[in-house]
This record gives structure tokens, C-alpha cells and sequence, in this order.
């Protein structure tokens, strides 16, 4: 007798896929990534990788031959390819949720159609739409943001009302853009949910986060909010998991406002950097809840040990390691990436500390519903 195992695809060569792959070898399933990059970080620890275009037919239906079911590590993979993949095996999230992450517009609309706060927004195909909108929008700051492809800061320019609207939205090269209200947030917050096939969930957070030049350079966990908007924080993104039929991990981004209130800022419909915490300071990682999801198996409790922070090691943060390697209480974790570029996320440390009394309470809320 034989033990029955499974094989995930994963598209995409990156950290997440990385981390994804070391959870699901924990688990005795075989991880196949397919990437246009040679000897990318998810490659170094997978079982096999194909290396091809997104767009290449030929080689994703062989990658699709040798797996039995797909999943994505961000969310700029073309929708095409999900759609061509779904003809041989499942991918999951699925092409509805991940059509909808990439176009800030239709992300927005459904939010708000599903009774979750954002910030007020408009979309506009033409600079003088821009200049009219914001015209006609309140406040007196805003944040033109391109509808797609945009992370990390990119693909967004602020502006306020005085400003030479025309010029900044022709900056951004694109015709195709959304303009959002700017909010006097209090922090910025997220909480990261796993859904399994029965419906099952298992949440983490919320994360306290903080950017530096964009890009997230420290996630504290639990943050230091009142309960109450923790709670509802929690609420809104195990609704939006529900709403969409999420089979997978997502990550809701918000903002905390000064009274409390909760803004939604951005889908992730994948795991997240704000989680990478979970690695060392739960019993089940988002990683591990991520494969348990994909590959047909019940969430898990978290499990949630210790308080944590997490600091990514963004550039050459990565030549200055003594410290976190004698620190008590680091883990540390390396990607595998060679080349240090200025804004590349080249590895992370999380710092582990004992749970305070306030934590063991909110952690009542991260068992599975």
C-alpha cells in the first residue's frame, strides 16, 4: 500500500512561492513551478520547474500534465494563463477573484458592493476626466493610481486640487486610471484569512504595517488597536473570503481611521508579506494553510505562540546580518535571491516574544470558524 500524495503547480519563482513550496514539503505533497526565470528563489526548493512564458500554451499544458492542481504566488500573472490551465486542472483562488485584484476599479466596485468601506474613488480614461473628477470629488488630496499592474508605490503619483492634474495623470503613462480620495489614516492594518472547500476559516491578525518609500518594511503582530476595530477588521475580511467563495489564502489591506473606522485599501488574493510572521510564531503558517486549502485538506487552527515582529530585509539591508544572527528570540530567513537591488526584498527576520494577556484574548478570534 502506497501513501497517496499530491503535486502543486505553483506559478511564479518568488519568496512567497518559496515559502509555499517549504510548507507543502512539510506536508509530503511535491511542489512543480513554472516562471520565466532561471534559478528562481520558489526553484531552489521545488521538486521540478519548467521554465517558459505565461503566454506559451505548449508548455503550460506539459507543466499541467505532471500536477494536480495550480495555484499562483502574486497577482500579476496573466488571466489568460489561469484560463488556459483551468482546461486541464483546478487553480485556486480562481480566475474571478484573481480578474478582479488586478483592476483597482472592479476591486473597489465590489468591495463596496459588498458592504465594505473604501475610500472614496473615481475612475477616468482621460486627463480631463482626472482634472474634472477631482473638481467635483471632497476633500483636497488624492492619489492617481494606474488600474493595473501597480505594487509596491508603483504606478501611483499624489497630487491635490491645486495641482497640474493633466500633467500628473499623463506622468503615469496610462490610460486606464482610478483616483482615490486620500485618508488621514491613524496605521495601516491587514488581516490574512484561509477558506477551505467546506467553508472553513482560519484568520491571522490584524498586522500592524508600516512602509518605508512604499514598500512594507515591518509587520508587529498583534497591533495596538482597540478591540473593537480589530474585531470588525477581522469581520470584513472573513466576509470578503465568503463573498468571493475564496478556496486559498487572501490578505485584506486597510487603513485605521483616527475614530476607529476601518478602510479597505487592496486585495492581495494570495499569502502575504504581512504574514510571514506565521512561520515561526504559529503552528500553522499562512504558508501551510495556503497549500492545506488548495490541495483539498481542512484549514487548522493557527496556533498563534508568540508575539512577533517581523522586519523585511529590503536591498542592502541584506549585507548587515550580525545582529539578527545573534539576537535572541530572530529568525531569520533568506531567500535565496544574488543580486541586491535597491528596493528588492531579499529576505526577512521575524523577532519572537511571549504573548502579553491582551494577545492570548484576541487570539480567541483567529480559531477556525
Amino acid at each position: 500500500m502506497k501513501l497517496e500524495t499530491k503535486t502543486l503547480g505553483i506559478l511564479g519563482g518568488g519568496q512567497l512561492g518559496r515559502m509555499s513550496a517549504l510548507a507543502a514539503a512539510r506536508l509530503g505533497i511535491k511542489t512543480h513551478i513554472y516562471c520565466p526565470e532561471s534559478d528562481s528563489p520558489a526553484s531552489q526548493v521545488a521538486a521540478q520547474t519548467f521554465i517558459g512564458s505565461y503566454t506559451d500554451k505548449k508548455k503550460l499544458k506539459a507543466f499541467c500534465e505532471t500536477v494536480d492542481v495550480v495555484s499562483y504566488e502574486f497577482e500579476n500573472i496573466p488571466l489568460e494563463t489561469v484560463q488556459e490551465i483551468q482546461k486541464y486542472v483546478p487553480v485556486y483562488p480562481d480566475d474571478t477573484l484573481l480578474e478582479m485584484a488586478q483592476d483597482r476599479g472592479k476591486e473597489k466596485k465590489f468591495l463596496n458592493d459588498i458592504g465594505i468601506p473604501t475610500a472614496g474613488w473615481r475612475l477616468a480614461d482621460t486627463p480631463e476626466e482626472a482634472a474634472k473628477h477631482i473638481s467635483e470629488m471632497p476633500g483636497s488630496d488624492y492619489i492617481i493610481k494606474t488600474t493595473r499592474f501597480g505594487y509596491d508605490g508603483k504606478g501611483q503619483i499624489s497630487c491635490s486640487e491645486s495641482d497640474d492634474i493633466v500633467t500628473k495623470w499623463k506622468s503615469l503613462n496610462s490610460k486606464n486610471t482610478i483616483i482615490e480620495e486620500k485618508i488621514d489614516f491613524a496605521c495601516e492594518i491587514s488581516v490574512i484569512v484561509a477558506r477551505d472547500k467546506l467553508g472553513q476559516t482560519a484568520t491571522y491578525g490584524p498586522v500592524l504595517n508600516e512602509h518605508r518609500n512604499h514598500i512594507l518594511a515591518k509587520s508587529t503582530i498583534p497591533a495596538a488597536i482597540p478591540a473593537e476595530t480589530a474585531t470588525n477588521a477581522i469581520r470584513l475580511t472573513s466576509h470578503l473570503a465568503d463573498a468571493v467563495n475564496l478556496i486559498g489564502v487572501l490578505a485584506l489591506e486597510m487603513f485605521v481611521t483616527k475614530d476607529g473606522g476601518i478602510i479597505a485599501n487592496e486585495i492581495a488574493p494570495r499569502t502575504h508579506n504581512s504574514g510571514h510572521w506565521t512561520i515561526d510564531a504559529c503552528s500553522v503558517s499562512q504558508f501551510e494553510q495556503h497549500v492545506r486549502t488548495v490541495c483539498d485538506m481542512p484549514v487548522a487552527p493557527p496556533g498563534r505562540h508568540s508575539d512577533a515582529v517581523m522586519a523585511n530585509l529590503i536591498g542592502s539591508d541584506v549585507r548587515n546580518l550580525g545582529p539578527w544572527l545573534e539576537q535572541s528570540g530572530a529568525c531569520l530567513h533568506l531567500y535565496g535571491k544574488y543580486d541586491i537591488k535597491e528596493g528588492r526584498k531579499m529576505g526577512h527576520v521575524t523577532v519572537l516574544k511571549p504573548m502579553n494577556e491582551d494577545s492570548l484574548k484576541l487570539d480567541v478570534l483567529q480559531d477556525v470558524a
